[in-house]
């Protein structure tokens, strides 16, 4: 499956650092200082309304991440930004490990059983304290398998797009 033109969520702009612009972010990458290895980062509250931010400079500060924003000079402007998500373009990212997969990877792939029944396509990923878990969705009925590679996933096809499960299609 193609990941040209994809987006990857990788953190947020969560408060104010300072009168001087800075801003406190929320990193999802690890480690969490890696999100200044990838830019430029596409700020935006909605997928269709992001902007480009290229130049962006950050550091740990205490128990969080700060960031500085090209142009963002003053706390009012900064103020502006928060709530903000961070994407960054799912190219700049890289090449997960064997029998690793980004979650955006995996979205949209059609999703059968071993028995050869389609269940319905990825529709999201979420996790929990045990493992992640897989939303499949078919229009009509919505299904949560823990993505366990070997045990529910037997195998993840992205170029063929599809991955398929050991799971009741009654479940």
């Amino acid at each position: 499956m193609a990941t040209a033109g994809r987006r990857v969520l990788v953190g947020r702009i969560v408060g104010l650092y300072g009168v001087q612009g800075w801003l406190k972010i929320e990193s999802w990458t690890e480690p969490r200082t890696r999100i200044f290895d990838y830019q430029p980062w596409l700020l935006g509250a909605a997928p269709g309304e992001l902007s480009e931010m290229a130049g962006v400079t950050g550091r740990p500060q205490g128990k969080g991440l700060i960031c500085h924003l090209p142009g963002v000079d003053d706390r009012d402007t900064a103020a502006a930004l928060v709530g903000l998500d961070i994407h960054v373009a799912r190219e700049q990212l890289p090449p997960p490990g064997r029998d690793e997969y980004y979650w955006v990877d995996l979205e949209g792939l059609e999703v059968t059983t071993t028995e050869g029944v389609v269940l319905g396509r990825v529709s999201h990923l979420f996790a929990t304290g045990a493992n992640d878990v897989v939303v499949v969705r078919d229009g009509e009925r919505e299904r949560l398998i823990p993505f366990v590679q070997g045990v529910y996933v037997r195998s993840v096809d992205l170029s063929g797009g599809r991955m398929v499960v050991d799971w009741d299609p009654e479940f």
